[in-house]
């Protein structure tokens, strides 16, 4: 009797464990498909991804770093096994992570519980390696991407998959010139480049300081991906997936836009070539994205005309947003506000080592910033892992 009341209850825990996993595997949210970014803001995010050789990383490390600009590398496991070091230059560098799998498989042709297992091993490498995670980013091997591929990996912890809008198909080894062209003829704000880190890409390391310095003629500021997406505005994008019979056209009539504005959102050249359960992103109507209320201590010198230019606004504005009068009136130690300004003011970096018993909180009380700033500085996605030692940049 008391084996099978041991019998009976095991089966039941067994059952329960079966009922809640299921309900955890439902309820997961799928990964979010991201092209590029629907802003009016002037960035950009220059991403690579890394194979196996990895063998131009270092020379795109020092051009990034000669320019001052901040990249994201999709990374594989395989590839983190046979250049460890590298990836410890990347980190070491500021740039963001993300996963780009183990052996880089096609998803689509993956089980959720394969593609967990590439995401998990190559997440703990890179762990062991550099101290900070992939998540929240991936990108699909090979870009092959359905329904099923956004439920795995949403479900493995990866709310965004990343493709791009702008691939320079470096590995089929163009020129510099001819990579620096596919850029700048199809930059728009919110943009996503794809690159490689391989020695099939010779033309990127190449290409990169005028790519660089014609963006930032253009009044390109260069972000991580997860900055660009901090950009995204609130719109009527959504997503589709391709069901047999579809044709862009089709598609296009039921969402109430143009084919070419379709094809244009999905980086689509063949309008003839959409296939069953790709994933396509329906554009939306533009919406102007909430500005920054930047602060000024008006300095010695100062103009209101001088601040204006400074800030790429006018004087009329500076002086309605601060109850100004005599636009020749301002004095040394002012504090005004910049009303609707998306540019960024220039700041001064500073460090922070992390010591025992230091919080994210405190750390942030203590230099008056706040804990989402100093995430989203040092690509933290869990505001409760930090460990002593680190050093943080501290966004001011």
């Amino acid at each position: 009797m008391k084996r099978k009341v041991i019998r009976g209850a095991m089966a039941l825990f067994i059952l329960l464990a079966m009922v809640i996993t299921q309900s955890i595997s439902v309820s997961a949210a799928a990964s979010k498909f991201v092209t590029s970014v629907n802003t009016t803001s002037k960035v950009v995010a220059l991403t690579f991804d890394d194979g196996a050789d990895g063998a131009n990383t270092n020379k795109i490390l020092d051009i990034l770093a000669k320019n001052n600009v901040k990249a994201t590398f999709f990374l594989t496991g395989s590839g983190a096994n046979n250049h460890p070091q590298y990836i410890k230059n990347i980190a070491a560098k500021g740039h963001q992570l993300g996963n780009h799998s183990y052996t880089h498989p096609d998803f689509t042709k993956l089980t959720a519980t394969q593609m967990k297992s590439e995401l998990d091993r190559t997440e703990a490498l890179i762990k062991s390696l550099t101290g900070k995670t992939t998540k929240p980013i991936f990108r699909a091997p090979f870009g092959a991407v359905n329904s099923t591929v956004l439920s795995g990996v949403g479900a493995a912890g990866y709310g965004y998959t990343i493709q791009w809008n702008i691939d320079t198909i470096d590995w089929k080894g163009l020129t510099a010139s001819q990579i620096n062209t596919k850029v700048q003829t199809n930059i728009k704000p919110g943009s996503i480049v794809l690159m490689h880190t391989g020695a099939g890409a010779p033309g990127t390391p190449l290409a990169l300081p005028t790519m660089i310095s014609q963006l930032k003629a253009k009044g390109y500021k260069f972000v991580t991906v997860s900055q660009l997406l901090a950009y995204q505005n609130t719109s009527t994008n959504k997503t589709y997936t391709v069901k047999s019979g579809d044709t862009l056209y089709s598609i296009a009539r039921t969402y109430g836009v143009t084919v070419s504005a379709l094809a244009a959102a999905n980086n689509i050249t063949n309008y003839s070539l959409i296939y069953v359960g790709q994933v396509l992103i329906i554009p939306g109507t533009t919406v102007t994205p909430p500005t920054t209320t930047v602060k000024y201590t008006v300095k010695s010198g100062d103009t209101l005309y001088k601040i204006a230019t400074m800030y790429n606004t006018t004087v009329a504005k500076i002086a309605a947003a601060n109850n100004i009068t005599n636009v020749n009136s301002i004095y040394v130690g002012q504090v005004l506000i910049i009303p609707g300004t998306t540019v960024t003011p220039p700041t001064t970096t500073v460090k922070y080592t992390v010591k025992s018993g230091d919080t994210l909180y405190k750390i942030a009380t203590m230099y008056n910033t706040t804990v989402a700033k100093i995430a989203a500085a040092n690509n933290i996605t869990n505001v409760n892992s930090i460990y002593v030692g680190q050093v943080l940049t501290i966004p001011k």
